[in-house]
């Protein structure tokens, strides 16, 4: 039932799902110590079509696989490879909180392809600021201003940045194609069977497959695929449908704060003054972008 307003389930359920997206990245980059990101990035794919083609037959959505959809599924999919590619590879190269801060930029991107190709979501001004706040605070993350961008990578972070842009394009295909009627469950399924032969296939380019892999990695790895692709990416799908998407949305910056936090307890990364001036820049542009008129 699609509600107006947020409440105490709603506040819970949204922190708790941007809490598993921080922690996610702070597995992934445990795991990629294990598993060459790209490789490991193929290989949550092709697990997740097993829990999210269940997910499908046990809610009775199988049909809403359409042929008819089989150019745009295809699209997504490789937006969708593209997207994590990226972020993986960002992950393995630069800081935790930094490239959570880059790549939590991508409703500044939606935002301008929405503006320029989405019928009624044209920029009103205080949005514009907001975009521009946010493009403000994502080139200051990158930017080399203290000891954190130093202590970074500006592959790395700009890997991160074209994770993001993937994100946005996947996110625009979700509303622009015939995809918006087959609901967000098929639109992940979609994306999850695209990549993963994608990325199993260019995994070899960004060398050995394996690297010092331990038990607990295949374990994450199952937990990645079900606990975060098919229960965190449906359940922000689901809150979307049931809660104001701009409420939703504006708590998408509570997820880089949490990575920024967890990075320096489980890797000891440096909170330096440049990171937190990007977060807040970033936070402030995401929320004014998503307020309603």
């Amino acid at each position: 039932m699609r509600k107006d307003r947020l409440d105490a389930a709603g506040f819970g359920s949204l922190l708790a799902v941007a809490l598993v997206l921080a922690v996610n990245q702070i597995v992934v980059k445990h795991v990629n110590a294990g598993l060459q990101p790209v490789f490991f990035a193929g290989l949550r794919s092709a697990l997740a079509v097993v829990f999210v083609w269940g997910f499908l037959r046990w809610r009775g959505l199988t049909g809403r696989l359409r042929r008819s959809d089989l150019g745009p599924g295809l699209l997504i999919g490789v937006l969708f490879a593209a997207e994590f590619l990226c972020l993986f590879l960002a992950l393995d190269l630069t800081l935790v909180g930094r490239a959570s801060v880059i790549f939590y930029s991508m409703p500044v991107w939606l935002g301008l392809l929405g503006h320029f190709f989405l019928p009624g979501e044209r920029l009103r001004p205080l949005q514009g600021l907001g975009l521009f706040l946010a493009f403000l605070g994502t080139a200051w993350a990158i930017l080399p201003n203290d000891e954190g961008a130093r202590a970074g990578s500006l592959v790395g972070d700009l890997c991160a940045l074209g994770s993001a842009f993937g994100w946005a394009g996947t996110a625009f295909l979700a509303r622009k194609t015939s995809l918006r009627e087959a609901g967000p469950e098929a639109q992940l399924f979609w994306m999850v069977a695209v990549s993963a032969p994608i990325l199993l296939a260019v995994s070899p380019a960004f060398g050995p497959l394996l690297r010092e892999v331990e038990p607990n990695h295949w374990f994450w790895l199952f937990v990645q695929a079900s606990v975060v692709v098919t229960g965190a990416f449906i359940g922000w799908l689901w809150l979307l449908s049931v809660y104001p998407t701009a409420t939703v949305a504006s708590f998408s910056f509570l997820t880089p704060l949490f990575a920024i936090l967890l990075g320096a307890v489980v890797y000891g990364e440096s909170v330096t003054p440049g990171l937190i001036v990007a977060f807040v820049l970033v936070a402030t542009g995401i929320i004014l972008i998503n307020r309603r008129a």
